[in-house]
């Protein structure tokens, strides 16, 4: 049976693929420990010199699972678990001894944008897109959105993306510095392990001096990330979260055809 967290060890390349594609690849706990524990086995690999994160099925990630999450007991708890974890995937992956390059495609949803904005090249499909969903969901962001993201694309052009709720296109993700390029869905995977040969074929010395550079305010990103997750542990507890997640089910409920929904 397969991982939740597929790893491919192609000497010098090692690939992590999230392999929930019949969940969408949602965040939960348990693909977040995995992952964590993907990342030791990386780091173990000798003649290492570089990491590609892909995903299976259409969809890269949806993000945190929201039925789950208005399942929970003490959502608060489940929260602050998960976005723990997923912060702690964030700042491993920041901390490679090699280059990152993630292999997006489909939709990216909510704090799944975290496992991207970590990366340091970043190839998109035509269908990619970027949703925080979190004023819709009566939510704060989470997941780098606003600790990440303004440092790639800009001030106001995150916050008109949080505050109106809108998708960061495929297309914008080049124009604005989110992504590096647009691949067709059917090359994506063998564009990103030729770039990643590439890069592994460099001297490994100087490709650790240039992303430990590049990566210098890790501490800094690591506080604002501390700062989202406290956010969104407050707002959570909010009749504003309980309203928007409420409609966000019932909208997705009445969208599931009836032939399916039962």
């Amino acid at each position: 049976m397969d991982s939740v967290v597929n790893i491919q060890q192609d000497s010098p390349v090692v690939t992590l693929t999230l392999n929930r594609p019949e969940h969408q690849n949602s965040l939960t706990p348990e693909l977040l420990h995995t992952l964590i524990e993907a990342i030791a086995i990386v780091r173990q690999h000798h003649g290492l010199r570089a990491v590609v994160l892909q995903a299976s099925g259409p969809v890269f990630s949806c993000g945190s699972d929201v039925a789950i999450l208005a399942g929970q007991s003490d959502r608060v708890a489940y929260a602050d678990q998960l976005l723990a974890l997923l912060h702690r995937v964030m700042l491993e992956l920041i901390d490679l001894p090699v280059p990152l390059i993630a292999a997006v495609q489909g939709p990216v949803s909510g704090s799944a944008i975290g496992l991207v904005l970590v990366a340091d090249v970043v190839l998109v499909t035509p269908e990619t897109s970027f949703t925080a969903y979190a004023t819709t969901l009566g939510l704060s962001p989470t997941g780098g959105w606003t600790a990440i993201l303004p440092r790639l694309i800009g001030q106001r052009r995150t916050a008109e993306t949080l505050l109106l709720e809108r998708s960061i296109t495929s297309t914008e993700a080049v124009a604005w510095g989110l992504a590096n390029r647009i691949a067709p869905a059917s090359h994506l995977a063998d564009e990103a392990q030729a770039l990643a040969h590439q890069i592994a074929a460099q001297l490994p010395g100087s490709i650790a001096c240039a992303r430990r550079l590049l990566w210098a305010e890790r501490e800094q990103l690591a506080a604002e990330l501390e700062r989202e997750r406290e956010l969104f542990c407050r707002q959570i507890r909010s009749i504003e979260a309980d309203i928007g997640i409420k409609a966000f089910l019932d909208r997705q409920r009445n969208t599931i055809p009836k032939e399916s929904a039962s």
